[in-house]
């Protein structure tokens, strides 16, 4: 915020006397009064774009805050995801069926998601806690043993959890300094049910486990959604991705097909700032399909073939991937995620989940 104040200048003194606004005050307490303004806005810009960790959550709804970073070597890569209604969970399905007791609590199921990718085995670790496990502020959401803090100098995730399906531990920390801040959320349906909110489009990321041992650095994203209804109610399919762009931008593609059958498709570029401008979405690609035949697609620049270049998870109805694709004219990187929410509603893949999805009621 401008904070200068333009004096008016008259060449009759009268004149002056009567247009000039009084004179400022100079002195310790002028001095005392301009920090004080400076640091309310500051306080006010914080409040725009923190996290909102203790977000009310509907019953049956959802939020969610998802961490990705990639190394400088391009030989790892992480994902931490901190749910509030975890929409994966098959307990809180099971908790919204008809016969159900009581009305679901999102607060009842939460969990700090961590994918670890690199040179040979990965790591994967999602524990489901109820909410006596849960603590939440504005700035600060702890599920069990694992964090995740927002300050000035951006986020802190804190990670101490046991990997799924072969047990061991998984102990670190994982710091994420903005690059840039965002600060609005766009509805990704007609009724404004479901809400997608980048923070970071771009940030610095410093890697540091000791169980496994591992240490790097590179770039990352920090983003929120969340709903007030469970997201496969809202929607059949969903491709997403992200990808940094030359001097200090980035870019955005989402495209959904919402369960009534609609298309929506957002593609955004964020500068170094972090302010958002939406671009035309170039056309659909193709990718192919995953192993457990879920659909990928992606957008790139007119005459690119955009390319999987690792698939790092590939579930039964959701696949994570690295692409090489070209946007805006430059050749990126991208983080690329694709969702069947069908597949998700199908009974045996919901009596699959707990395998990877294990639950702690304390």
């Amino acid at each position: 915020m401008d904070m200068t104040s333009t004096a008016l200048i008259s060449t009759s003194a009268a004149a002056s006397a009567a247009a000039s606004p009084p004179a400022p005050r100079a002195g310790p307490a002028a001095d005392r009064d301009d920090r004080t303004e400076r640091e309310r806005t500051d306080q006010a810009d914080r409040a725009v774009h923190q996290p909102h960790f203790d977000a009310a959550v509907a019953s049956g709804g959802y939020a969610w805050w998802y961490v990705d970073a990639l190394s400088d070597d391009g030989q790892h890569g992480a994902v931490i995801i901190g749910f509030v209604g975890s929409v994966f969970s098959p307990y809180y399905a099971w908790s919204r069926r008809p016969r159900a007791q009581h009305a679901p609590r999102a607060l009842d199921h939460c969990a700090i998601n961590v994918a670890l990718y690199g040179p040979g085995r990965g790591r994967w670790a999602m524990t489901e806690r109820g909410a006596d496990r849960v603590q939440r502020s504005a700035t600060c959401l702890q599920v069990g043993p694992s964090s995740m803090t927002w300050n000035d100098r951006g986020l802190t995730i804190s990670i101490d959890e046991v990997t799924v399906p072969l047990p061991s531990r998984l102990r670190g920390t994982v710091r994420l300094t903005p690059q840039a801040l965002a600060g609005t959320a766009y509805a990704l349906d007609a009724q404004g049910r479901h809400h997608w909110r980048p923070i970071a489009p771009r940030a610095a990321v410093e890697v540091a486990f000791t169980q496994p041992g591992l240490c790097w650095r590179g770039s990352g994203y920090f983003d929120s959604n969340y709903g007030d209804e469970p997201l496969a109610d809202g929607f059949r399919t969903w491709d997403w991705s992200r990808a940094d762009i030359s001097s200090r931008r980035s870019t955005v593609l989402y495209d959904v097909l919402r369960r009534d059958g609609s298309r929506f498709a957002l593609a955004l570029h964020f500068d170094a700032s972090g302010a958002a401008t939406a671009f035309a979405a170039p056309a659909r690609v193709r990718l192919p399909s995953t192993r457990w035949q879920i659909g990928r697609a992606t957008r790139s620049d007119p005459g690119d073939t955009p390319r999987v270049t690792r698939t790092v998870e590939d579930a039964p109805f959701y696949a994570r991937s690295l692409l090489d694709a070209r946007l805006l004219g430059e050749p990126v990187k991208a983080v690329h995620e694709s969702l069947s929410l069908d597949r998700f509603r199908s009974p045996w893949v919901q009596a699959m989940l707990p395998f990877r999805m294990p639950r702690r009621a304390r």
